[in-house]
């Protein structure tokens, strides 16, 4: 029996892990497309991109467990064919598998623009070595995007020297999984540090001639750039997995314990999905089948799919044991913006109203999430310490 792993990130380099510590010493390969060992994300964005961007300061350490797992980097998955159990890679090279874990996580949506130079996404540590070149003193930078990934990278640009503006179409930045009231609060607090927004405004085209020099804001605003970042969201990395019948209408459907979904509604007991590109019912919340990119996800994922798809390959007999033990990851978040130190638990956008808990809004502050009365998430600015009992009542009651 061999597992194969397509995925090398965080997902992928947990579920291995966890299929070692959960018995399974079989042959375990990881397929990855990058050709850097798995390494943390989150920081690209933040801390390190503010100094020297390096896959040694974003490293995840190796582990005993799987010092005898198989590493293919820079080997990208082209095509699964799901009833001979193979993945041929872009290289035509076929591997076969008795167990799968799909851990291919997402990649950036991006504008339609002419491909000029100094335009530059954030989601591998090249993507992060690219655009640290580009952000010198004085260079002006447009970020497209108001999410947390666009609001770091404007707080990152602007302390190194550049002058920033973020366009976004929301009538506030983060305001999806912030609500409107802590939304506003942040923006000043932003704006106070040399952040431009430009809000309810769309990019309509970019100017240069083989970099970009200029920008043009819905309404005809031009805007000078040097630098162009696009922060719009991201694209599940599933156009592999077409023609299986899989239900892949957003990530891949699995139930509580990870198992792969088809369309027809049948499980996969040895396909499995872990990370941003799983869309899975957490029982904390309910029984709704839901993607969650919080950074915390791949490592809970991965654990669990390890543990539930280690008992199905021993043949032990606690394979429908492990599958009925209800899975409840409590989703985490966490961003650093100049000052603001940003950290949440729980599902905020799933709320329909907001309260503030804590504090002012205008310092430290912990605001309350609520669905139909019950807390289903809380978002600390400083006050970290403060919302670990907030987190003990999600937990409690939110499903």
């Amino acid at each position: 029996m061999s597992v194969l792993i397509v995925g090398a990130a965080m997902g992928g380099l947990r579920t291995a892990e966890n299929l070692r510590k959960s018995g399974y010493f079989g042959a375990i390969t990881v397929m990855g497309d990058e050709v850097h060992a798995p390494y943390n994300r989150p920081p690209l964005s933040k801390d390190v991109l503010s100094a020297e961007v390096t896959h040694e300061a974003v490293a995840f350490p190796a582990r005993v467990e799987v010092a005898d797992v198989t590493w293919m980097f820079g080997s990208r998955a082209a095509s699964l064919n799901l009833s001979e159990h193979t993945v041929t890679t872009t290289e035509a090279t076929v591997h076969p598998w008795s167990a799968l874990v799909i851990a291919t996580g997402l990649r950036p949506r991006r504008l339609d623009l002419p491909p000029l130079a100094g335009r530059h996404v954030v989601r591998s540590l090249d993507d992060a070595i690219a655009l640290r070149a580009e952000l010198v003193a004085g260079a002006k930078v447009v970020v497209v995007g108001s999410g947390f990934l666009g609001c770091e990278l404007a707080a990152t640009a602007t302390k190194l020297g550049c002058i920033v503006t973020v366009v976004t179409p929301s009538a506030q930045p983060m305001i999806r999984p912030l609500g409107s009231v802590l939304a506003a609060a942040l923006r000043l607090r932003l704006e106070a540090h040399g952040v431009t927004f430009l809000t309810g405004s769309t990019i309509e085209s970019v100017e240069g001639d083989s970099a970009v020099r200029r920008v043009i804001v819905s309404g005809g605003r031009e805007l000078r750039a040097d630098v162009l970042i696009e922060a719009i969201g991201s694209q599940c990395n599933t156009d592999w997995l077409e023609g299986n019948g899989l239900d892949l209408a957003d990530g891949v459907l699995s139930d509580n314990a990870l198992r792969v979904i088809g369309a027809d509604g049948s499980v996969n007991d040895d396909v499995y999905v872990v990370g941003d590109v799983a869309r899975f019912p957490n029982l904390m919340f309910d029984h709704e089948p839901r993607r969650v990119e919080h950074w915390n996800i791949p490592t809970d994922t991965g654990k669990r799919a390890g543990a539930v798809l280690a008992a199905w390959l021993k043949r032990d007999g606690s394979f429908a044991e492990v599958v009925d033990t209800p899975f409840a990851p409590m989703p985490s978040f966490w961003s650093n913006q100049f000052d603001l130190k940003l950290q949440a638990y729980g599902l905020p956008e799933l709320a329909d109203e907001a309260h503030l808990l804590e504090g002012e809004l205008t310092g430290d502050a912990a605001m309350g999430y609520y669905r139909a009365g019950v807390l289903v998430g809380v978002v600390g600015v400083g006050l970290k310490a403060a919302l670990l009992p907030y987190r003990q009542l999600i937990a409690a009651g939110a499903g």
